[in-house]
């Protein structure tokens, strides 16, 4: 929890005289998701219960972090005088990003350094509403008629040296995996976190859709045997930091170790917390775990 300066002050005193330093009663880190409304059906697109399920795993991982849920394309009320070390907007996106609506907040937390994630459809957006600050917040963005959202069968075997990437080992895993994304300029300030080649027939198979199918550069990109980025992290001039990650349309992905794994990771990395060498730690979810909280009911078997 953040603390004002006059109990700060009073908390340092108190840990001097106890042999402790200051700083470590203020080192908590603050992770505030926010959560999207409702959107597909049952097992897709469960932003609330994604977004609960991620921050249980970092309230229980043992690290010096504290992860809250605001609901329903929200920001925190006024009075609960939120001051978040990461912001993370796991939600729809394009024309119906709640960062539409919450753009000045949002870009008043980045200007104080706060981290900011967008997670699948969040990383979304209009490039002539939102494009340039998704820039400036993430390092990247999906852009229609540039970017394609294809279902695919992506396989992460080589991760570069990053705090995000400690503990993760190899993994395949089906996903609505978007790529081709919109990156800053000679990619300055972004590392690429999981990459990958899509098959060729992710774009033929949806050669018609213009928008998010297929278009001449991405197919040349992968023709060509050019590795996709599918999650990324960005570090902003300011010493800010930011993350995007494609992935997380089915809510079952989320019990596969090294897929939730990554996002904590990332998550704790964006708060500038110290990522452990292993990782992040999380149990991995029961089924029962992911029936929690989702926003439509289990259809039942005829």
């Amino acid at each position: 929890m953040k603390y004002p300066n006059t109990l700060k002050i009073g908390l340092s005193l108190i840990l001097c005289l106890c042999g402790v330093h200051a700083s470590a009663a203020a080192e908590t880190k603050e992770i505030l998701f926010l959560a999207g409304k409702k959107s597909h059906g049952y097992g897709a697109h469960e932003h609330r219960a994604g977004s609960m399920l991620l921050a249980r795993c970092l309230n229980e991982s043992g690290l010096d972090v504290s992860a809250s849920v605001v609901t329903d394309g929200k920001l925190p009320a006024a009075s609960d005088n939120c001051e978040p070390d990461a912001i993370v907007m796991y939600c729809d996106g394009y024309k119906s990003h709640m960062a539409k609506e919450h753009q000045d907040d949002i870009q008043a937390w980045v200007d104080g350094g706060v981290g900011v994630a967008c997670l699948h459809f969040g990383v979304e957006v209009d490039p002539d509403e939102l494009g340039q600050q998704f820039l400036d917040w993430i390092g990247g963005y999906f852009a229609i008629g540039w970017s394609v959202n294809p279902h695919w069968d992506a396989t992460f075997d080589a991760f570069p040296e990053h705090p995000i990437t400690n503990g993760v080992q190899p993994f395949t895993i089906r996903d609505e995996w978007y790529y081709h994304m919109r990156f800053q300029p000679e990619m300055e300030g972004v590392t690429p976190i999981l990459s990958a080649l899509p098959p060729v027939s992710t774009l033929t198979s949806r050669a018609k859709d213009k928008n998010r199918g297929s278009n001449p550069a991405v197919m040349a990109e992968v023709s060509a045997g050019k590795e996709q980025h599918v999650a990324w992290a960005y570090e902003r001039p300011d010493g800010g930091r930011g993350f995007g990650f494609t992935g997380g349309h089915f809510h079952k992905n989320w019990q596969q170790d090294d897929f939730r794994k990554t996002v904590l990771n990332a998550l704790v990395w964006i708060a500038k917390g110290e990522v452990p060498k292993e990782g992040v730690p999380s149990r991995t979810p029961t089924d029962a775990d992911l029936e929690l909280n989702q926003d439509y009911p289990k259809p039942q078997k005829k």
